[in-house]
């Protein structure tokens, strides 16, 4: 492949003052202090962050001030992925370390420690002290219920304190925490949940989302019968007037009865179960992914504190549901010591400035949000600093997506100037990002600012060699504390390591397309299962993406090349128009832009229209799912409906494969 040109468009540099101030700046200067260790560079530290793994790790346990109940005998056990263990013989639990952050010492426990706010214009705040009393009391009902270390809790609860709350409860004694978003269809709960064989369920019995709001007794009844495990189910009533089930114990029981005196947390080892994620289920049975109390706590951290910058001084918000790991994360953010921003309901309710008026209302410090919820402002036009104050947000964060050159611009223009903008990139596999932003280096125009502290990624090709300014496989060459101590049901770890280790040997394949430049920073250029290789030309589906929804009449779009198993077929672009817009009309404009912007040889075939793209509960573009049915693959084999935001959408895939443009 030829090498192409980097820009040279910076959008943002940090000031002096926001160097200086850095948690990350202070914390090289620790290590020179402590360490004697001296970096001249991001780039030094980085180099020594994935080459001296033991001591970078080790390292940051000291610096954040870890709450060992028992200290570890090493840093690391085994050199060679998978089978990697952290700091064995180590034991700490990860809820004591959100309770009591070793960086609010000395603050009041009356300070904001959550806020939530839901579609309707409804508001709560929780105090330090408020949520530890509740996590106390919800901990009391669960251990009365008979829950114990490793046994799982699982939880279809929304956005809400709620959520929090039963999950540090669950952590608290050992057992392992599991969520989908009330959103999910019934059967993609059960297909997440039966698998890991729960002890307590935590439901809601309806949830508000664009102004509607939808009643899932039915969906808590039928999970009842297929988990014939449970212990109990938690009830919070939505609806208030109506009588829950007779067995269904309220959450106002659980929480009514008198905390302990003391909050206790349950010693576990570094790797023992925090809590299971799970796959998206776009082409099967959904993994159940098993990460750990210590891998979690100390990664997290890493990427909060140092790379995001978040204090006891900042309010952390991220648009999830409970069913994307970005929740996890959000939540983390409290052992930073930040207040966390909590939002349930719909991000366009009532239009799309609902989030950013949020912003301005909490005074919001660290705004995230998805690529294509800030892909959505910049169609629409919207100014929000016209109209708003929002000059207490330092950073924006993007993930779910790549995010094109025009919507950084974007940022910088309707948002703010002296903004850090993180385009992030990781996944559910290692709860954590791989790549992404930092405080001590300038933002460019449609680039991942760097790789991440101790995440030793690398772009390789086809022969395992690694590769800069050319697209290639990310991968990382060597373990971090965070990835998957297991997968649930894979007692020999035979699933795990087909899963991410059969590419490569002893290197994790995450599955993504990345290009990294010789200044370090990164484009994800679409997923390595879904490439366009037309006549030996590989793109990534993010680049082809860029330049087709650019048009000003392209909403969405989704491309499937159906070439396999090294047998040429038709590339097809599938476009969501605006109604103003005839497809004739786009379609030849289109295919002039790809030929002249990206190649030739990538000029669709076919471009048809449809209402909209199949997209995962997530967000994410369901492209292999989409390949397969249009190679005559049947639908139910390829895609669990209930783990798609748009079911509907993949009738015209499976009416129409193989038709043409319009």
């Amino acid at each position: 492949m030829i090498k192409e040109p980097w820009p040279e468009e910076v959008l943002w540099r940090p000031n002096p003052d926001r160097l200086k101030r850095a948690s990350l700046s202070s914390f090289i200067g620790w290590l020179r202090d402590t360490r004697d260790l001296h970096f001249e560079s991001y780039d030094d530290l980085w180099m020594w962050s994935v080459s001296d793994l033991d001591e970078f790790w080790a390292a940051l346990t000291d610096w954040f001030g870890f709450r060992w109940t028992t200290p570890p005998l090493s840093t690391r056990k085994g050199q060679v992925m998978p089978g990697v263990s952290w700091f064995p013989g180590g034991k700490l639990n990860y809820a004591e370390h959100l309770l009591f952050p070793p960086s609010r010492e000395g603050l009041s426990d009356e300070d904001i420690a959550v806020i939530s706010l839901r579609e309707d214009g409804s508001e709560q705040m929780l105090s330090w002290s408020a949520l530890r009393e509740l996590v106390s009391s919800v901990r009391a009902a669960l251990a009365e219920i008979g829950v114990r270390p490793g046994d799982r809790v699982v939880s279809l609860l929304p956005n809400i304190p709620e959520a929090v709350v039963a999950m540090l409860a669950t952590a608290s004694l050992g057992g392992i925490w599991s969520s989908c978003s009330p959103d999910f269809g019934p059967q993609a709960v059960l297909d997440r949940f039966v698998q890991i064989e729960p002890t307590v369920l935590f439901a809601v019995d309806g949830y508000q989302y664009g102004g509607k709001v939808f009643d899932i007794r039915e969906t808590v009844r039928s999970l009842e019968a297929g988990l014939p495990t449970l212990k109990a189910t938690i009830v919070l009533p939505t609806f208030e007037s109506e009588t829950i089930e007779p067995d269904w114990v309220r959450w106002s029981a659980v929480t009514s009865r008198p905390a302990l005196d003391q909050l206790e947390f349950t010693p576990v080892p570094f790797d023992h179960p925090l809590w299971i994620l799970y796959s998206s289920g776009t082409t099967g049975i959904p993994k159940a992914i098993v990460h750990s109390h210590g891998g979690i706590l100390l990664v997290h951290l890493s990427q909060l504190a140092l790379h995001m910058d978040l204090g006891p001084d900042d309010r952390f918000f991220w648009f999830t549901t409970t069913g994307w790991m970005m929740w996890n994360l959000l939540v983390s953010g409290l052992a930073a010591g930040s207040a966390i921003v909590l939002f349930d309901g719909s991000p366009a309710q009532p239009d799309l400035n609902a989030l950013w008026s949020m912003a301005e209302q909490l005074r919001i410090t660290w705004f995230g949000v998805s690529a294509p919820y800030l892909q959505s402002c910049f169609k629409a036009g919207l100014s929000p600093t016209s109209t708003m104050n929002l000059t207490a947000i330092r950073s924006i964060g993007s993930t779910g997506a790549p995010l094109p050159p025009e919507c950084f611009r974007w940022v910088y223009g309707n948002v703010g100037t002296d903004i850090m903008l993180s385009s992030m990139s990781g996944g559910t596999d290692i709860c954590a990002a791989m790549v992404g932003g930092v405080p001590l280096l300038p933002v460019y125009a449609g680039e991942i600012t760097c790789r991440m502290l101790g995440c030793a990624v690398e772009a390789f090709d086809d022969a395992g060699c690694s590769v800069h300014g050319v697209v290639g496989e990310l991968v990382m060459t060597k373990p971090m504390p965070s990835m998957p101590v297991a997968l649930w049901g894979d007692p020999d770890g035979s699933r795990l390591e087909d899963a991410y280790f059969n590419t490569f040997p002893g290197v994790w394949k995450h599955g993504d397309w990345i290009r990294i430049s010789d200044r370090g920073t990164c484009v994800i250029e679409g997923r390595s299962d879904s490439t366009l290789n037309r006549a030996g030309v590989r793109m990534g589906t993010s680049e082809f993406y860029r330049v087709v929804e650019a048009h000003p009449a392209v909403e969405d779009s989704l491309v499937i090349d159906t070439s396999t198993g090294g047998v040429g077929g038709q590339l097809l672009l599938y476009v969501v128009l605006n109604e103003a817009s005839p497809l004739e009309v786009v379609a030849a404009q289109l295919r002039s832009k790809i030929r002249v912007q990206l190649s030739p040889r990538h000029v669709p075939d076919q471009i048809v229209e449809i209402h909209e793209v199949p997209r995962t509960l997530s967000g994410k573009k369901c492209e292999v799912p989409v390949k397969r049915v249009l190679g005559g693959a049947d639908l139910e084999s390829v895609v669990s409906l209930d783990s798609l935001s748009n079911p509907r959408s993949f009738e015209p895939f499976v009416r129409m494969p193989g038709e043409g443009s319009r």
